[in-house]
């Protein structure tokens, strides 16, 4: 015999059976008020009799309903907590009206778990992307949602925030993750040159074209073309483009047969391409056409909790697992702006690994980023009091350029970049503070290449 079952929500089931329990006390009541008139009868005891018992039983039906809704509910919050995998991130403290009563506690232990399974989802589903703040995953799920259609993608954002990695990920998420990627970066090529490499050109289109060139949209047929700094692109070029958006088509330069193409469009830019549309600096149609989806990326000082995850990243890439920053550095690292944003803490973890010995320390920092910390206050007791402000700055500056030399070997040319002046700058204080370069670089290669201890007899 077949099983045949029907699935019905709770948020209709629930309101049906209190709708049923209050049809029955309307119908009763009316028909107990009805009996009781007909034999003139005063009805005011019987229906306070009858009220009650009906308040009684769905109260009593409320109970079990509730007992079994909430009850898995209650045990899945209960095993979540023992598990003891909140401790850590719980953010809401437990003396805190949201613990104290049980929907308010569900909701904190509900909200956590979604939290928890929405990093791990996105770190496997985006291992590329590093960074798990609430900024990064919700540009992750765009990417899952966008990725899996054919729809034009604009992704914004500054400078060095990822644009190229996202549009990457939205093609190896989509249906044409197997077929190509091209990237442009139309910033790039001189828009002489531009059109050709866009649409390719036949043989003879132009002094210097000795044959037939394909362009980048033939290339990436079947596949994905990535438009980087959209908003550079000329004027001329725009209008073409947009043709190729609209109809799929276009002619290679100096051709004029028509080739198809079947490509999905990603651009990106850091400009503001609305108020370049309002100063005549970008084709009003051709801005509608790329704005389908938009994406707009975060700024790095937007999620500056990545910040420790993304410097760990680049130092393994680097092949150096065992170097990490101390928490002096990651303070600093994580209050600084970021202008360049992902690009520049990358070169800057870069040249600090180069400077670095056992750990990444702020004096292996660019001297711009470290000049506002205050770094940990020194008691004044600590002080010697006999010396003026002049010497204690001296005596300061001569420490520090020791210490840059001594990290470098005695080359002048790596404490320059260390410390963030000229090399002028540091000859002229390397002479100021009577520091003796031969004296230093002789004590680093003596220990560096210590003595051997004479032969006993």
């Amino acid at each position: 015999m077949k099983d045949i079952r029907f699935q019905i929500s709770l948020y209709v089931i629930i309101p049906v059976i209190f709708v049923g329990i209050a049809l029955i006390s309307i119908i009763g009541s009316h028909n107990l008020t009805d009996y009781f008139f007909q034999r003139d009868t005063a009805p005011q005891r019987a229906v306070m009799i009858f009220g009650v018992t009906m308040a009684v039983i769905t109260f009593g039906l409320g109970l079990i309903i509730a007992k079994l809704l909430l009850g898995p509910v209650e045990r899945f919050v209960r095993k979540t907590e023992e598990l003891g995998i909140l401790a850590q991130i719980d953010t809401v403290p437990r003396h805190s009206r949201a613990h104290n009563d049980d929907m308010g506690r569900f909701n904190v232990v509900l909200e956590t778990v979604t939290e928890l399974l929405s990093k791990v989802d996105s770190q496997k589903l985006f291992p590329q992307i590093v960074g798990q703040s609430r900024p990064i995953r919700r540009v992750l799920n765009q990417i899952v949602k966008v990725a899996s259609t054919d729809a034009t993608v604009l992704i914004i954002g500054e400078t060095g925030t990822g644009k190229e990695l996202i549009s990457k990920s939205i093609h190896e998420h989509s249906q044409r993750g197997s077929r190509p990627f091209v990237a442009i970066n139309c910033a790039a090529i001189p828009a002489s040159l531009l059109e050709s490499e866009l649409f390719g050109h036949e043989k003879g289109a132009f002094t210097g074209a000795d044959s037939r060139k394909l362009g980048k949209f033939e290339t990436a047929h079947g596949g994905t073309v990535f438009l980087d700094e959209i908003g550079d692109m000329p004027l001329e070029t725009q209008a073409k483009m947009l043709r190729v958006l609209q109809e799929s088509k276009f002619e290679r330069v100096g051709g004029v047969q028509p080739i198809h193409v079947d490509v999905r469009f990603i651009a990106a830019t850091n400009k503001d391409l609305a108020r370049m549309v309002e100063v005549g600096a970008f084709r009003q149609d051709l801005f509608y056409r790329l704005n389908v989806f938009t994406i707009q990326l975060p700024p790095l000082r937007k999620r500056q909790e990545d910040i420790p995850a993304l410097v760990s990243e680049f130092l393994r890439r680097l092949g150096k697992e065992d170097l990490q920053p101390s928490p002096e550095t990651v303070q600093i690292l994580s209050s600084y702006a970021w202008p360049g944003n992902v690009r520049e803490l990358q070169n800057v973890v870069e040249a600090a690994s180069v400077m670095a010995g056992s750990a990444i320390e702020p004096i292996h920092l660019p001297v711009h980023m470290t000049q506002d910390w205050k770094g940990p206050e020194i008691p004044l007791t600590d002080c010697s009091w006999d010396k003026s402000l002049d010497e204690h700055l001296r005596d300061f500056e001569k420490r520090l350029i020791l210490e840059a030399l001594k990290h470098c070997g005695g080359v002048q040319v790596k404490a320059v970049k260390m410390l963030g002046i000229k090399e002028r700058s540091l000859w002229h204080r390397i002479k100021k503070l009577d520091i003796d370069i031969t004296a230093l670089k002789s004590e680093l290669n003596v220990a560096m290449h210590p003595a051997a201890p004479p032969e006993s007899n």
